[in-house]
């Protein structure tokens, strides 16, 4: 397809949220060198173009293997802060307007950084992303699926004082062999506890991990799902159910989930009347933000202003808002649409 400069400062432009963003995985090179520094990390790498050159991976594991290596250098409550900052400078010049962000508690309290240290830098940037940009947010403590029940309980049993200020608990790292029926009970009491839910699930994983996730751990939004588009009656349930998916396309295309771009199932998704979005998971690591990701499946799917409108509404729709902002953002977002 053929680059359109129009359409660019269109994607640029349009208002977003954001639902699928790892904070550790917006690490970009120059802080994690940045870090090191300042912490007297060592790292196996000397140079910025040495952290980039590691980012070339085929598989979800290989990618992991580095973005928990990197992690280390993050250990004080102001890495945190500065983290968080440096990913809503970039989301706000994407035009994010509310971003809910993923943080893996578990990568930094087994290296001996307690929670609270991870809490209180990323509320803080929370905080000053919306007095700095206007951007409201939120954040989702994940667990590792490749650890056991018993440390995500312990994880949600550490996390108790700062439950008031997190929107819900989530379900990442290794797919494959963990499937969500693992975590049916911690995520059993997040939901007791007035939390929202969200997993990973058909990435990697089958389609009957998706029905485990929806089924067993009671999910209010799904993360990726592409594979559920094997299944009829899932792609029926999850449309009919108004299921919100979080789709990352460049994510997708640098774990080999999709052959090419061209081949991503984005429109599909929305012709077959999913409620799909697009985010940038970890961008860092593949090679762009959320107005990247808008770009790439555009460029790859042919997708026009009215698909690209649908996916920024379906975000908002998505988000875990209060009825009276997401209201706004919607009418921001048909003021927009109605100039443009």
């Amino acid at each position: 397809m053929q680059h359109d400069p129009a359409l660019d400062r269109f994607i640029l432009a349009l208002p977003k949220a954001e639902l699928h963003l790892h904070i550790e995985g917006s690490l970009e090179p120059e802080l994690m060198m940045a870090l090191a520094r300042r912490n007297r990390v060592d790292l196996p790498f000397r140079t910025v173009e040495e952290v980039r050159a590691a980012y070339q991976f085929s598989r979800l594991q290989d990618f992991l293997d580095i973005y928990y290596q990197g992690a280390a250098v993050l250990r004080t409550a102001e890495d945190f802060r500065d983290l968080g900052r440096a990913y809503f400078d970039r989301a706000a010049a994407d035009s994010v307007r509310h971003a809910e962000i993923f943080f893996d508690p578990q990568t930094h309290t087994a290296r001996g950084i307690p929670i609270g240290i991870v809490m209180e830098g990323l509320l803080a940037a929370v905080e000053e992303a919306r007095v700095r940009h206007g951007i409201t947010g939120g954040l989702i403590l994940c667990f590792l699926r490749h650890l056991d029940e018993e440390e995500a309980f312990a994880t949600f049993r550490a996390a108790e004082p700062w439950l008031d200020r997190l929107l819900g608990v989530g379900l990442d790292s290794s797919e494959l062999g963990h499937p969500p029926a693992k975590f049916a009970r911690v995520f059993a009491a997040a939901g007791a506890a007035g939390l929202k839910r969200v997993a990973h699930a058909g990435e990697e994983g089958p389609p009957a991990y998706v029905t485990e996730a929806l089924d067993l751990l009671q999910v209010d939004r799904l993360d990726h799902g592409n594979r559920a588009l094997e299944s009829p009656e899932l792609v029926a349930r999850l449309a009919r159910d108004a299921m919100t998916l979080t789709v990352c396309p460049l994510s997708n295309l640098k774990l080999c989930v999709v052959d090419a771009m061209d081949a991503h199932p984005i429109d599909r998704m929305l012709a077959l009347g999913l409620r799909a979005t697009i985010n940038s998971d970890d961008p860092a690591y593949f090679g762009g933000y959320v107005a990247d990701n808008y770009r790439a499946a555009a460029a790859g799917r042919g997708l026009d202003r009215a698909a690209l409108g649908q996916l920024a509404r379906n975000s908002f729709l998505g988000a875990f808002l209060p009825e009276a902002d997401l209201v706004q953002h919607l009418c921001a977002l048909d003021a927009f649409l109605t100039a443009h």
